[in-house]
């Protein structure tokens, strides 16, 4: 049986065995930016999954660019050390799967608790640190305001980006995945709900653009010219008077044309006031308009389940790619059991080729295995 889903698909010279692709999701779970055992067992797991490229979870380009204080970081050589000795750990045990990194910066979302303590922000008087933002707005009326980023802040910033970079060229990262969305930094340039700045990098469309697309620039510039480097951004605030789906068209458009490889079309965050439609793929509209007006590839995200609904949106043209994140946190082998939905086969550890049932037998390809 032939299926989409499980077809290959070409970044530049990055070939995918099929269309999934791990999202990136937050552990947590290091300390002082530098990645930990626990980094280990996640990656490990989901290197096994299958999918058709991982993405290791929103890395930060610098200590304040962290959402919390245990958030993976790739500010310094510590950080790239603990990250390349336990990544190269995960993926020996492991069969061969691109492995994709996502360089963040938080804003004025930095500084909070994890959400198991609640997820709010970190006073200074308890251990916070000040987050930086385009606007001395807060993400909440009831949070002390960020501070306002001048020019030299900007140039920092754009240079943490261009660093953290080179040193994911030198772990061996395969692509790269610039993070302009969910109400963090590049995305508050972005929305004329956190930018209310008066200079250059404010006030008008071509303004508010102006400061994600030289970080684009200046980390393309910087990334192998052979490897892919693709944009999440929320293609809308959700919210009256916010950044809306035909400012996502003209921005991905102007990506394209500095050499975005693809847009993860993904939504919201930049405010509590925002009323999302949640419920199955009510992202897929946002990845299939922007695919259809701009010809990028996109991946889509948000409450992608099942393996015919994953299938339905890539043989459509809605997407050319499923990100999955909570779903593959709940089910690590979905794309073995949606291999064997959809009558298709995976690679996977020789260790598990024994695995599948008697009616999925086949999902595995080359298991032929005796036994004594």
């Amino acid at each position: 049986m032939s299926t989409t889903l499980f077809s290959p698909f070409t970044l530049r010279k990055l070939t995918l065995a099929n269309r999934i692709v791990v999202s990136p999701m937050c552990q947590y779970s290091a300390v002082d930016g530098c990645a930990t055992d626990w980094h280990i067992v996640h990656w490990g797991q989901l290197l096994q999954s299958s999918a058709g490229m991982y993405t290791i979870e929103a890395t930060a380009v610098s200590a304040i660019g962290r959402i919390t204080y245990g958030c993976l970081g790739l500010y310094d050589d510590a950080c790239a050390r603990a990250l390349s000795k336990r990544l190269a750990i995960a993926r020996a045990n492991a069969p061969a799967m691109p492995v994709a990194i996502q360089l963040a910066h938080a804003g004025r979302k930095g500084s909070s608790h994890v959400p198991w303590e609640g997820g709010q922000l970190i006073p200074l008087t308890e251990g916070g640190w000040t987050p930086v933002a385009p606007s001395a707005i807060p993400q909440l009326a009831t949070e002390s305001p960020p501070a306002a980023l001048d020019e030299a802040g900007l140039a920092q910033i754009k240079g943490d980006f261009v660093a953290a970079a080179r040193r994911a060229v030198r772990i061996g990262i395969d692509a790269l995945e610039l993070h302009c969305a969910h109400g963090y930094l590049l995305h508050e340039f972005l929305s004329p709900i956190s930018n209310q700045r008066k200079d250059a990098y404010g006030g008008s469309f071509e303004n508010r653009i102006r400061f994600p697309l030289e970080v684009f620039a200046a980390v393309r510039d910087a990334w192998p010219k052979d490897k892919p480097m693709g944009v999440r951004i929320s293609a809308t605030d959700w919210i009256d008077g916010g950044w809306t789906i035909d400012d996502s068209i003209a921005l991905v458009q102007r990506l394209k044309n500095a050499g975005c490889d693809w847009i993860d079309a993904s939504s919201g965050g930049i405010s509590p006031a925002q009323k999302i439609p949640l419920g199955p793929g009510y992202q897929v509209p946002l990845a299939r308009a922007i695919r259809r007006a701009t010809s990028i590839p996109t991946m889509t995200v948000g409450l992608i389940t099942d393996a015919k609904q994953a299938e339905a949106i890539v043989a459509s043209g809605d997407a050319d790619l499923v990100a999955m994140a909570r779903a593959m946190l709940w089910d690590p082998r979905w794309p073995w059991h949606a291999a064997a939905t959809l009558g298709a086969q995976v690679h996977a550890p020789s260790q598990y080729w024994r695995a599948p049932p008697r009616e999925a037998a086949n999902v595995i390809a080359h298991a032929k295995v005796g036994m004594r």
